[in-house]
């Protein structure tokens, strides 16, 4: 198909800087990226038949991740040290 409708996964490197200027970095071509993305993720860890621990699982440690690069300043400022 197009370049333009082929996923990141299936371009090929020669084409990237190709697909990447083909891209909206609009407002509202974001947000369509990031729903697109969500469904998907959805679509193969979440609404499944017989699904696992594994979509929930990953949720919670990206947000543990998350959180901890968020505060890593002040963890960094309080943990304890042997030479000051």
């Amino acid at each position: 198909g197009p370049l333009t409708e082929r996923p990141l996964m299936e371009v090929r490197l020669g084409e990237l800087h190709t697909w990447i200027s083909t891209c909206s970095f609009s407002a509202q071509g974001l947000l369509g990226a990031v729903q697109r993305a969500w469904g998907s993720y959805c679509a193969k860890y979440i609404h499944v038949r017989q699904g696992g621990p594994a979509g929930i699982s990953m949720l919670l440690a990206g947000y543990c991740l998350l959180s901890y690069g968020w505060n890593y300043q002040h963890f960094k400022r309080h943990r304890w040290r042997k030479y000051h």
